[in-house]
């Protein structure tokens, strides 16, 4: 186990339960980042979340100019 580990494991067990889920939380967003997944997923459940608000005529004369 490298230096490095070994610190961020010390600290992390110092540290608050809620903390320790932010570590938690921001390590598993770092490494799917770092793979490149998950943002090709992304566009499409937008477009279904939003679909209602996006497809109006007041959201298409918004943006006609564009």
């Amino acid at each position: 186990m490298s230096s490095l580990t070994h610190a961020l494991i010390e600290e992390i067990k110092t540290a608050p339960e809620s903390v320790q889920r932010e570590v938690y939380d921001f390590l598993s967003f770092l490494k799917v980042r770092e793979k490149g997944e998950g943002r090709e997923n992304l566009l499409p459940l937008a477009q279904s979340a939003w679909a209602a608000d996006w497809d109006t005529p007041e959201e298409d004369a918004a943006w006609r100019d564009l």
